[in-house]
């Protein structure tokens, strides 16, 4: 009997406790917080919002590009020529083809296909391969230098600009 008491008093209290608050001005009333609560949904909500982030999401300038640097070399004395100022020109060739693939990594990635041949447990044949597969466009040439007697150094750049408009037209693939 006494324990039934109690916690028919405490229910009491607890039923009772909320009004009471109301009517002192300590305590809200459910209708005001979801009042408040919509209002503050709704100002997140509005449309110039939704369309800012929507605007902020799919804007490719949110994303900062950086300028791309590649460098290619070749050696001069391995190049097919006649003469040596031919072979001198296939090597500043050579050396840019180097920047560029280069550039194509940096921007595209490269694939590695491998295989790997194990026989009684020891490892009889490893091969790897890189390919990298892409269009460079806008690669300006920074410098051209010999490097040593007998190797060209050809430095690459892409501005931020051409970086973004390459990365979209990789994406899209």
């Amino acid at each position: 009997m006494k324990n039934f008491l109690i916690l028919l008093f405490i229910l009491v209290i607890q039923s009772c406790s909320t009004a009471v608050l109301e009517n002192l001005g300590l305590q809200r009333s459910f209708q005001d917080e979801m009042i408040t609560q919509g209002e503050v949904a709704n100002e997140y909500n509005t449309p110039t919002v939704q369309l800012n982030k929507t605007k902020e999401i799919l804007d490719a300038s949110t994303i900062t590009f950086p300028t791309l640097t590649a460098t290619g070399y070749a050696v001069v004395s391995s190049q097919p020529g006649q003469s040596i100022e031919q072979k001198r020109l296939m090597a500043i060739r050579a050396a840019r083809m180097a920047a560029i693939r280069e550039l194509a990594e940096q921007i595209h990635g490269l694939k590695v296909d491998s295989n790997t041949t194990v026989i009684d447990l020891m490892v009889q044949n490893d091969t790897f391969r890189g390919i990298v597969t892409g269009v460079i466009r806008g690669a300006r040439t920074v410098r051209i230098n010999p490097t040593g007697a007998d190797t060209y150094e050809t430095v690459l750049e892409i501005d931020q600009d051409m970086v973004a408009y390459l990365f979209r037209q990789a994406q899209s693939l």
